[in-house]
């Protein structure tokens, strides 16, 4: 859709030259044609301050004026964002000052004495132009926003989703969700703690609470027995982290890889016992060395059916003597230097507040 006259007589139309009589016949002539906000300096030093106050959408500009003359005042405008058409008016008739004129920015240029038909005709073309790209950058920008927005709307269901699936095999294992938030919140920690890339510590952190998402194929029998497991209980027990890995391959998003690879390696140990695949040492990836250090830490401090929960000191010396068999000794040493941060986690999400589960996977 065209400007209509309505919207191109609304326009901001600012006239700098400094001769009164010519300031005054531009403005009555812009007033005779519609034009409602029509803005006038004579003092060029003082273009640029008006300019900047009002945003025009079109400059006329003379050029032989004293202090600044209109080279001046052009290069002003064009260190400005999004600096608008300028349509040059002088008596200077000289083709070359015409091409500097161009050359410095003017979109147009028109000699005096002027033909005042065509100075509005210009302006009106000018306008049109002007116009016409502001309407279509308010319009990229609209469309932008709906897309971030919808971006974002994505990314919160799939987060959501994810957390979901992480506190679903969470509670199958008579844990709670303030289990994955606390683990995974500890996980960036140390992640962060570990110098790792800042997209990385943030992926550790989302893809964390889905570390024991293939408990959901243990059958009941084996993950809620009371008791002690015999041998291929546990054998059927230990599936979990490879059914974890098969339920998140294949996924395309540095997210789903990253799940993957935690649910696969979140129980190989540092010293080469753990499973599935026996692992040692920076065998294991980085995130999986992680995911288990904080895993196990928020288990022991953690209360549940079968047993109360250990002080954070205990659990602390627990993973000292576990350094090295178990755990990864820098990351032993990091989780140390990082535990009055740790703490603080383990104290707002604890496990009565279920209510307070917030969406902390944005």
């Amino acid at each position: 859709m065209l400007i209509d006259q309505e919207e191109r007589q609304k326009a901001k139309v600012m006239v700098v030259d400094d001769e009164h009589a010519n300031v005054l016949l531009l403005e009555k002539l812009l007033q005779s044609d519609g034009y409602v906000s029509v803005y006038s300096v004579e003092d060029s030093r003082n273009a640029l301050s008006l300019y900047q106050e009002i945003r025009p959408d079109i400059i006329l500009l003379d050029l032989n004026m004293p202090h600044l003359d209109g080279f001046a005042v052009m290069e002003q405008v064009s260190a400005e964002v999004d600096a608008p058409p300028i349509l040059v008016l002088t008596a200077q008739t000289d083709d070359q000052i015409r091409l500097r004129a161009l050359k410095a920015g003017a979109m147009d240029f028109l000699s005096k004495p002027l033909n005042f038909l065509e100075v509005l005709t210009r302006i009106k073309n000018m306008l049109t132009m002007r116009l016409l790209y502001n309407r279509a950058l308010r319009q990229n920008e609209i469309l932008d926003e709906k897309v971030a927005e919808r971006t974002r709307d994505l990314e919160i269901s799939r987060l959501e989703a994810i957390n979901r699936l992480g506190k679903a095999a969470e509670y199958r294992d008579n844990e709670t969700g303030m289990h994955v938030m606390r683990m995974s919140l500890y996980s960036e920690v140390l992640a962060r703690a570990a110098c790792l890339p800042d997209e990385t510590c943030k992926l550790i952190q989302q893809a964390s609470p889905m570390h024991d998402v293939g408990k959901i194929g243990i059958p009941d029998r084996i993950l809620l027995k009371p008791g002690k497991l015999d041998a291929e209980e546990w054998k059927i027990m230990k599936t979990h982290s490879q059914i974890g890995a098969e339920i998140l391959a294949s996924g395309t998003s540095p997210l789903m890889k990253m799940a993957e690879q935690i649910a696969l390696a979140h129980h190989e140990q540092f010293c080469g016992k753990g499973y599935p695949n026996g692992l040692k040492g920076e065998e294991i990836p980085i995130e999986g060395r992680i995911v288990m250090l904080a895993d196990v830490f928020d288990a022991l401090c953690s209360e549940r059916p079968y047993k109360k929960a250990w002080p954070v000191n205990e659990a602390v010396e627990e993973i000292e003597n576990k350094s090295g068999i178990l755990f990864d000794p820098q990351l032993v040493d990091l989780f140390k230097q990082n535990l009055s941060q740790i703490e603080k986690i383990m104290e707002g999400f604890p496990d009565h507040q279920q209510s307070a589960v917030v969406n902390v996977f944005n």
